[in-house]
């Protein structure tokens, strides 16, 4: 595993998102920010010349120079404004777009134990609700809430100019409702956190929901795991009507600020005007800048809000971000630096696997215990045992998707933390027990991890080996079929398929996890047959679920309680080894006067670890 990304006093790094917006967009960032400085000034100026129209129409001057200013003004400050919008969306765009692919591929690259505690919803929420809303800061925060704060302050400026008695008045007016709206935005805050975290904890349930449809229905469960789901909706949307509330009250306090300056300064200007100390148009201008106050405070608190909201989300990214993903880099010893002399090349004449003493937990909950076991550089290595024995743990400990909490592990005479993962994965080739296929072509499945293009003919008699090339030559595209949906495979033809892709690697490891589950006996046969080509000059490692599997391997482990309790062939095993002849006894196994076993497709262990 590599460490996450930290910052030098070993906090986590933040997502700096102006940096990731604007990092080498110098010459578009000048641009918006022209374009909004001559909105924002447009914007000030326009009340200034209605005041200055409404003189001239006192005086009966001449109208024609102030109209035409001030239908520019308007005209210009929206042009401006739309153009630096768009630019700044664009930039948004962008930057969602590289913030989703980051996201992705760090996902990926997670270990599996951290994707797992992760969850596949809570991970996919942020493509998705997390990535809106910090496309949402940076609509608001670069360029329109500094220009709102821009517009906000000017306005005060040339309310001040105007009549500085009438200023103070609206100040006092709007002062207590911008406190109350500091309170609002600190607890929306929270509302923000929990709302984002709760939506992702729905998305996790509905995605494991919907990926496991086929046993509700078969259950008749819909009614059952559609009210959990109901209720999981319903404690987002309290969230939700709880930040709403919130929301709702900023509004209306604003304008409520607002009518009471209206009243205050209609009162005080009133009676300036009769005194003489104010004229009619300063007074018709200040009260133009005083209904436009509203627009650019309303933006500044709605961004205030927005931006909390984006910030919460941005936490979740950094979450994300911070979470180990694995290395698949040049190869470290333990303690992350290479071992002298390491030219990370398998050691002649060793086993492909050896553990020495492994122990491993999934928590506090022990899984191995003591292991020691080998898997001879070429044939058929066999390991069975009873259900929860650990027969999956030791096949994924090869793969190091799980480090052990102690021993030794060694694939091809080195250490396995000693391999970079990329080193150590290509020198394997894997089927797990749910035979897991991509959404994907046939031909990409086939050929999933192998940088050099495979001919059809090669394809093909990888699929011809395993009894699958006339399924899949039936398909609508054949071999650029793509699997699900419509055209998704049984579960014996993607036990298959996953097989003839393991066929199709020229790794010198095989791990195979219960192979033949779902295979009947023709096509065991075709696996067995496959099988022995592969271990001829490579080691094939087999969670074996049919006593088939075990009877011609050259080497079997029996495993019980997380423990190995016997290593050797089927016949010494028979002699030597009583659970072992126990497990093949309770089969109800006979033999034919041959010599071979009239029931091969019996089942010898249920579903692992």
């Amino acid at each position: 595993m590599s460490a996450p990304v930290t910052n030098t006093d070993g906090s986590p790094e933040r997502l700096l998102l102006l940096r990731e917006i604007f990092g080498g967009r110098r010459l578009q960032l000048a641009g918006v920010l022209v374009l909004s400085l001559a909105a924002t000034a447009a914007t000030l100026v326009l009340p200034w010349t209605v005041g200055k129209l409404l003189e001239a129409i006192q005086k009966d001057d001449g109208l024609t120079t102030w109209t035409w200013l001030m239908v520019a003004v308007g005209l210009g400050s929206a042009a401006a404004s739309a153009v630096a919008t768009y630019l700044l969306s664009r930039m948004g765009h962008q930057l969602i777009g590289r913030l989703r692919v980051r996201s992705m591929r760090h996902s990926i690259g997670l270990g599996l134990h951290a994707a797992r505690q992760e969850g596949t919803g809570n991970l996919a929420t942020r493509l998705t609700a997390d990535a809106s809303a910090v496309k949402s800061i940076v609509d608001i925060a670069p360029i329109q809430l500094p220009m709102s704060l821009v517009t906000l302050v000017g306005t005060m400026v040339i309310m001040g100019v105007l009549d500085w008695v009438l200023l103070l008045i609206t100040l006092g007016a709007f002062l207590v409702a911008l406190a109350v709206v500091a309170v609002v935005v600190v607890a929306l805050r929270r509302k923000y956190v929990a709302i984002q975290d709760q939506v992702g904890s729905l998305t996790e349930h509905f995605v494991a929901t919907m990926e496991a449809l086929t046993v509700i229905k078969a259950h008749r469960a819909e009614r059952i795991v559609s009210a959990e789901l109901a209720n999981r909706a319903e404690r987002v949307a309290r969230f939700e009507v709880g930040a709403s509330a919130l929301e709702a009250l900023m509004v209306p306090i604003i304008n409520l600020g607002q009518q009471i300056a209206l009243v205050a300064v209609i009162l005080g200007g009133g009676a300036r005007i009769t005194s003489g100390d104010l004229e009619l148009g300063t007074f018709v201008a200040f009260l133009l800048y005083l209904f436009q106050l509203t627009a650019p405070l309303m933006m500044a608190i709605s961004a205030t809000s927005t931006i909390q909201m984006g910030l919460a989300a941005r936490k979740r990214f950094e979450g994300l971000f911070a979470l180990p993903s694995e290395e698949l880099s040049a190869g470290q010893a333990p303690g992350g630096s290479q071992a002298p002399g390491d030219s990370r090349a398998p050691v002649a004449g060793a086993p492909a696997v050896r553990f020495e003493k492994v122990d491993f937990a999934y928590g506090e909950e022990p899984v191995l215990r003591q292991v020691d076991l080998t898997v001879p550089a070429t044939g058929l290595t066999a390991m069975v045992g009873l259900s929860g024995s650990g027969k999956s743990t030791v096949l994924g400990l090869v793969e190091r998707f799980m480090v052990p909490r102690q021993g030794r592990i060694e694939v091809f005479g080195r250490g396995a933390d000693q391999w970079s993962l990329a080193e150590l994965r290509g020198r394997l080739a894997y089927v797990d027990q749910g035979a897991t296929l991509l959404r994907d072509t046939v031909r990409n499945n086939l050929t999933l991890g192998q940088e050099q293009p495979a001919s059809d003919e090669v394809l093909l008699r990888a699929l011809r080996d395993v009894g699958l090339e006339a399924e899949i030559t039936r398909l609508p595209e054949g071999l650029d079929t793509v699997l699900g949906g419509t055209h998704d495979l049984s579960g014996g033809q993607r036990q298959r398929l996953a097989l003839a892709r393991a066929s199709l690697s020229d790794a010198p490891l095989v791990l195979l996890d219960e192979p033949s589950s779902q295979l009947d006996s023709i096509n065991e046969l075709r696996l067995r047959k496959l099988v022995d080509d592969i271990s001829r000059d490579r080691a094939v490692l087999v969670v074996a679920h049919r006593i088939s599997t075990v009877l011609h391997a050259d080497h079997v482990i029996v495993m019980d309680g997380g423990q190995v309790t016997a290593q050797g062939r089927h016949e010494d095993l028979m002699r030597t080894s009583p659970m072992y002849a126990e497990l093949v006894r309770g089969q109800a196994l006979g033999t034919s006067g041959n010599g071979t076993f009239e029931n091969t497709t019996a089942v010898l262990t249920g579903g692992n670890r």
